[in-house]
């Protein structure tokens, strides 16, 4: 069997493929295609329909989190894979050949994951509060050496305002070690350095068509190993980031029509879930809006569909068109135009927001928030109150990093419904010369088709697909 390596470019596009030759020279040798992707169009929705075949209707995936109605709050950003339903890619393969060893280096939901290696960001949570860059790594004897080749887990360059391109060199870093060192079957690698200056400046920037030069050059030395070591290569994306010029504050239209509510604690306003008739989770592009009262559906959604930026509104029955009808869905869903997102926030009043919405805090946020992404420009010593806050970290103090900015509308990239444009969209790129005649033909791949692309590509026989629906 040859091995087979898969590459996350997170946020590649036709369009931005130019910019980034040793990544086109892959589909040049091979072939490329368009790749329909998922409604929602974000990370944790995306990768499971890659590995699993099945679309977020069926593998429960319904965003980068949702509300857990049992536990009466919202999560995001969970990591355990038994939240994924469905066989996943290794799992198919190692029923074909029993001795199979997969690699998941940075893709999501890897904790708990049945794959024989993995790798995923995972700080060190302190008795006292601080939070300290690290991964989980199993097995466990691999973190150490990862730690000494590479140094520790970047993890303020993998997400806040000073992400950067060091947590994906890091990355390939690590996966270059376990492919020379492990070689294993399958080795699936995330890339995140494009979602970064994609959606602080947006996808024409300057910076965006940097940042694409810079992740194809860092890129090149796996490339390189793969080539090397005779495994086939499959680098594709989840979604394209387009442009983004307008925040939609949707949880703000949910509280003024009475529905959502907030308590207070130490002058803070905090969601209510547990009382609120309506209120939203809001992931890029997509919101899923939970309604407690069925009786209430019918005026959350006048609402919704009144407030400017809102593209459709999408009940249970509509859910189903786009295999998005999963009990963790909203009663109703509100899909963004193609300019706009929306935000989580649901405060009036700056004074009396959460201290958290000021940090890179993702799992207190009940949505997504890319303002997390910059220092506040409002203020001039956010960077120097970072660097003051490094200090008290170094000396084991507790800090807080209140750096981010309240004002979105510094954010010029988004992403989450399904692409306007091809170009716009993302691409699967693969070295593996014999073009599958459905895709020659169209030049284009489902998402729900990527799994069994891959188990071809290592010669699962087709009847084992089948048998693995």
């Amino acid at each position: 069997m040859n091995p087979l390596v898969v590459v996350d470019v997170v946020g590649m596009t036709p369009a931005l493929l130019p910019h980034m030759p040793n990544l086109r020279a892959l589909g040049q040798r091979g072939w490329q295609a368009d790749l329909g992707t998922v409604l929602p169009a974000v990370t944790c929705s995306a990768q499971s329909t890659l590995l699993t075949g099945l679309t977020p209707a069926r593998h429960g995936i319904v965003g980068n989190g949702w509300y857990f109605r049992d536990l009466g709050e919202v999560h995001l950003w969970r990591q355990h894979n038994r939240l994924v339903r469905g066989e996943k890619l290794w799992e198919t393969a190692r029923r074909h050949h029993p001795g199979y060893r997969a690699a998941n280096i940075c893709w999501w939901y890897a904790m708990g994951a049945s794959t024989d290696i993995t790798v995923t960001p995972r700080p060190i949570y302190h008795a006292d509060g601080r939070k300290s860059p690290d991964a989980y790594v199993r097995p466990p004897a691999l973190h150490d050496e990862l730690v000494a080749e590479l140094g520790e887990f970047p993890l303020f360059q993998y997400w806040g305002p000073t992400a950067a391109l060091k947590s994906s060199e890091w990355i390939v870093g690590a996966a270059r070690r376990v492919l020379r060192a492990q070689r294993p079957d399958l080795l699936l690698v995330y890339v995140p350095h494009l979602d970064y200056d994609l959606q602080r400046y947006g996808p024409d920037a300057p910076q965006s068509v940097r940042a694409a030069v810079d992740v194809d050059a860092a890129l090149a030395p796996l490339l390189a190993d793969a080539d090397a070591a005779g495994a086939t290569v499959v680098a594709l994306s989840e979604y394209g980031i387009t442009a983004a010029r307008r925040p939609v504050d949707i949880n703000r239209a949910l509280r003024a029509a009475g529905l959502l509510e907030v308590y207070t604690q130490a002058g803070m306003e905090l969601l209510d879930p547990w009382t609120s008739r309506a209120f939203a989770v809001a992931d890029h592009q997509v919101a899923h809006v939970y309604v407690a009262d069925p009786a209430d559906v019918p005026r959350t959604r006048a609402v919704l569909a009144e407030l400017p930026g809102v593209d459709v509104v999408l009940d249970r029955e509509a859910q189903a068109t786009v295999h998005l009808d999963h009990e963790r869905s909203g009663e109703l869903v509100a899909v963004a135009e193609p300019d706009a997102w929306f935000t989580y926030y649901y405060w009036t009043d700056d004074d009396h927001a959460p201290d958290f919405a000021r940090g890179v805090d993702i799992h207190r946020k009940p949505g997504y928030d890319p303002a997390e992404l910059f220092f506040d420009p409002a203020d001039r010593l956010a960077k120097a109150k970072a660097g003051l806050n490094l200090a008290r970290k170094k000396l084991g103090l507790r800090y807080a990093m209140n750096v981010v900015p309240l004002d979105p509308t510094c954010v010029r990239g988004t992403h989450g419904r399904l692409p306007d444009r091809a170009a716009d969209g993302p691409v699967l790129l693969c070295s593996d010369p014999r073009v599958p005649d459905a895709i020659e033909r169209t030049g284009r791949i489902d998402a729900t088709d990527v799994r069994d692309l891959l188990l071809a590509l290592q010669g699962i026989p087709e009847s084992e697909k089948e048998v693995a629906r």
